[in-house]
């Protein structure tokens, strides 16, 4: 019995299913946090798969070469930066108050018959930065004051603003899940950037345009008279930033990503203007230029102390650290997924079944989703699973990036009672659960089908 668990791919794979299985009911059942289930799981598997100890953990003497640290080492060291850096960014811009100005901005040059339309780009652009719960705070006081002003259904403001913030959350650095995703499965994240807006854009279109425009008319909420507008007509925040400035501090780290990918492309290799682009191109040197940028240009120069500066990176990195321990356990976990062989079980049973890799990546990220609620595990768990597979599939940069959409299509599918998303979107826009479901929830699955169907798309062109 053992040898055939170890050494067969039906046992291998029974492995798997039993492994994730019991990853779940961890989560769900046992409320055990993720990073720690993932970590419980990891281990038990390869135990299981009768990998030595040493293998699995090491020796006091050679610790770093355990999988326990290759795999938690090989993606924090990628990402921790990344995401620290892209987190401080998010929280100056919205202590700024460069949201209200981009939202401001956005309802006047649309007009009041467009202004569902510009709180989705509102939600869009200012999604880039910051983590989507942020994003609601931030502007939902903006939504009650344009659905006050029109006269129409809440949901028809609201629905447009979450499409944009959930499309950003899940498709674009430097957001945590694609940032893990890509640094699991090796992919440059100019192409997550690229392959991010050419399958998010046309889903936002969909579902953040299409769908919520026809929700909106269909479930009436009105703004409860109990909401405090942080913003009235009329109201000026003193000494607001300007449009121009919020708009490029927002552009600079993106520009520069993709300067540094296309460099490598275009320019003569070994060339000055090459290592140029490649240094500033860096994710983790193109958000410090950023920061800095931000710091100064929307920190200091506006009347904030260092000290201010300081103790608001303090507050937004602190919710960073549980993101980041699930991210690395779930690097543990693949690691741990390649070693036994079930990784190349996973890879011959899809190639024996005749199932593309891009569909069985979305379906075991949907399933994820659904099970356990939270898009960041759902994408970094399903990367740890897919990472053996595609690691002998011999896939471009362009095809790696358009498997992490896919991936992160699946992360956002039907959030559900299980999700916080689920409840913060009900309690901000009065909504009840059966309200929620309708509008909500089938938001989230168009925009997972919407970007899914795209990313399929453009795999089958390039």
């Amino acid at each position: 019995m053992i040898h055939w668990l170890q050494h067969t791919t039906g046992g291998l794979l029974t492995l798997a299913a039993v492994s994730i299985a019991v990853l779940l009911v961890l989560i769900i059942k046992l409320k055990l946090e993720p990073f720690i289930a993932l970590i419980v799981v990891g281990l038990l598997t390869a135990l299981a798969a009768g990998l030595p100890v040493g293998t699995i953990v090491g020796s006091a003497q050679k610790a770093s070469d355990s999988l326990l640290e290759k795999g938690f080492g090989s993606i924090l060291g990628h990402i921790t930066a990344i995401i620290g850096l892209g987190t401080i960014l998010g929280s100056i811009l919205e202590r700024s108050g460069g949201a209200k100005v981009l939202t401001g901005a956005l309802l006047r040059s649309f007009g009041e018959k467009r202004a569902p339309l510009a709180m989705g780009v509102a939600g869009f652009v200012f999604g880039i930065p910051v983590f989507f719960d942020i994003g609601i705070f931030v502007l939902a006081p903006l939504v009650y004051v344009a659905a006050k002003q029109g006269g129409k259904s809440l949901v028809l403001y609201a629905m447009p603003l979450l499409a944009g913030l959930s499309i950003t959350h899940a498709f674009l650095p430097p957001h945590p899940g694609p940032v893990a995703a890509a640094g699991l499965l090796h992919v440059e994240l100019g192409w997550i950037i690229l392959m991010g807006l050419a399958c998010g854009i046309p889903a936002f279109l969909i579902g953040g345009v299409l769908y919520s425009t026809w929700i909106g008319k269909r479930i009436t909420v009105d703004v409860p008279e109990d909401m405090v507008f942080a913003e009235e007509e009329g109201e000026k925040e003193e000494n607001p930033p300007s449009l121009g400035l919020v708009a490029a501090i927002i552009a600079v780290p993106l520009v520069l990503i993709l300067a540094g990918t296309f460099g490598s492309i275009w320019l003569p290799k070994g060339s000055a203007l090459a290592g140029v682009a490649a240094f500033i191109g860096t994710p983790a040197v193109a958000l410090t230029v950023a920061v800095l940028l931000a710091s100064w240009l929307l920190g200091l120069r506006r009347g904030f102390t260092g000290k201010d500066l300081n103790e608001l990176a303090a507050k937004s990195l602190r919710p960073v650290a549980m993101i980041l321990l699930v991210v690395g356990a779930g690097a543990f976990f693949g690691a741990v997924l390649s070693a036994t062989g079930i990784g190349k079980a996973v890879a011959d049973s899809l190639h024996d079944a005749g199932l593309p890799v891009l569909l069985a990546a979305y379906v075991i990220s949907c399933g994820m989703r659904i099970a356990q609620g939270s898009a960041t595990v759902a994408i970094v768990t399903t990367s740890g699973i897919i990472a053996p597979t595609v690691a002998q599939l011999g896939y471009s940069q362009i095809q790696l990036a358009l498997l992490v959409m896919a991936i992160s299509a699946g992360s956002i599918i039907a959030s559900h009672v299980n999700d916080g998303g689920f409840w913060i979107v009900s309690r901000y826009f009065n909504l009840t659960v059966p309200q929620t479901i309708k509008s909500w929830t089938a938001l989230e699955t168009v925009l997972s089908v919407s970007g899914f169907g795209v990313s399929a798309l453009l795999m089958a062109v390039v």
